[in-house]
């Protein structure tokens, strides 16, 4: 498989392994040091900034938080990969859920996602 493919892949275990609530596959996408950040999801006025690890993401991926956004809401994605360079990319995720912008590195043990900024694009009252 291609360096495209492959960072492909990577993005589908994290979005789909939330949306399944697949630990496994949300373990297998994520760098050890993941920043996973967003601003402002409870008050859209602070400037609040949420930071999640890659242990964070793996258990509320075991719990079944994303399944639950996956039962209200429509869970395709689109995946824009906006460069990929050596062992760098950058990639720009869509769905009904979310808007992400990830950054993977090419680790020993594959493509993984070690830098991650979002925001929620429903209202909390869908």
């Amino acid at each position: 498989m291609t360096d495209r493919g492959l960072v492909i892949a990577a993005v589908r275990d994290y979005y789909e392994g939330w949306f399944e609530g697949s630990a496994e596959r949300m373990d297998r996408a994520l760098h050890p040091v993941l920043a996973k950040r967003s601003l402002g999801q409870i008050d859209p006025n602070s400037a609040e900034v949420i930071n999640h690890t890659k242990a964070r993401m793996v258990t509320l991926t075991a719990d079944g938080e994303g399944k639950r956004d996956a039962e209200a809401h429509d869970t395709h994605i689109d995946i824009e990969i906006a460069d990929l360079h050596g062992n760098i990319a950058t990639v720009v995720v869509r769905s009904a859920v979310y808007r992400e912008y990830l950054h993977l590195v090419r680790a020993n043990d594959g493509w993984k996602i070690v830098n991650a900024l979002w925001h929620v694009t429903v209202s909390p009252d869908q």
